[in-house]
Order: C-alpha cells, then structure tokens, then sequence
C-alpha cells in the first residue's frame, strides 16, 4: 500500500467515526467534533485499523478505551463496525460502561458489551453479562449475569442521585 492510499485510509476511517461515534455535552452536532485515536501501535489492516496498547477512539466527550481496538471499513472505505477487547470501557459524561468486549455496528448505532458488564452513572451501578446501548437514543438493555439462583441483572439505584446517607 502506497503512503498516499495510507493516509487516504486514515483519512476516510476517522471522516467515518466523526461521523458515527456519539458525542453529548457541549456540542449540538456530535459529528461536528473531531475525532482523535490513540494507542501504542498503529496497524493498518486489509479492511481498516488496529490499535494495540492503552487503545482509545474520543469524540467530544464520549471514549472508547480497551487494550485492543479494530475498526472495520465496507467496499466504500466507509466504518461499518468497531470492536474491542481487553477492559473495554465506554465513557460519556454522565456514564460508565465496563465489559470483557464491546463490538460497535454503526448503521444500527449499538455497542454491544458482553463478559462481566458493569454500568456506573454516578453511585448508581447494575450488573450483567451482556447490554445493548444504542447511542442514539441512549436507550439500553442489560442481560442477566450467572448467579446461584440463575441468570440475575443486578443494581443498586440511589433514589434522586442523593448519596447514600443510611439508606
């Protein structure tokens, strides 16, 4: 591959995630926000990239972090899908999403996360193995985790956001 096609690739990937990731805070047009990607290896690979080491993809306020990132493009150089392995986290303003693997489909707008799932937004914390979270609406949908008594989500919720004072 050619150091133009190269960076023509670099290029198209990060126009597509500007144009797919969710952003939410400040910023009315998330796809308006530059998209920045970080890791300690870079690889191009036959339908995209790979990032290796402290991985992460930002976009306004929201981050996906994992060991391991790869990012897939479609026949038209377009993003079509993004995976991610090792501590996975998604990170928006006001939540936190921890799973073993979190794989992003852009045209459905989902990540889905499986493997020991925990979602924090602020003290409040539920528990399961596998949650699709469409980023578009913000909606989302926790699967049971393995427990004795069966397959069980689990969650501890603080009535109005106040901290737990002896409740």
């Amino acid at each position: 591959m050619t150091r133009s096609r190269k960076l023509s690739l670099t290029v198209a990937v990060a126009l597509a995630l500007s144009l797919s990731l969710p952003g939410t805070g400040v910023s009315q047009d998330p796809s308006a926000d530059p998209v920045m990607y970080t890791g300690i290896v870079f690889s191009y690979t036959p339908n995209g990239f790979a990032l290796e080491g402290e991985a992460e993809i930002l976009q306004g306020d929201n981050r996906l972090r994992a060991n391991r990132i790869e990012a897939f493009t479609n026949d038209n150089s377009d993003l079509s899908r993004v995976e991610a392995s090792g501590e996975v986290f998604f990170v928006t303003p006001t939540q936190t999403l921890r799973g073993d693997r979190a794989v992003y489909n852009l045209q459905s707008a989902e990540v889905v996360l499986t493997g020991n799932v925990i979602v924090t937004q602020g003290r409040n914390v539920m528990t399961g193995s596998r949650l699709v979270y469409n980023v578009r609406t913000e909606s989302a949908r926790m699967e049971g985790a393995p427990t004795p008594t069966g397959n069980r989500v689990q969650g501890v919720f603080y009535p109005n956001g106040t901290p737990g004072q002896g409740n």
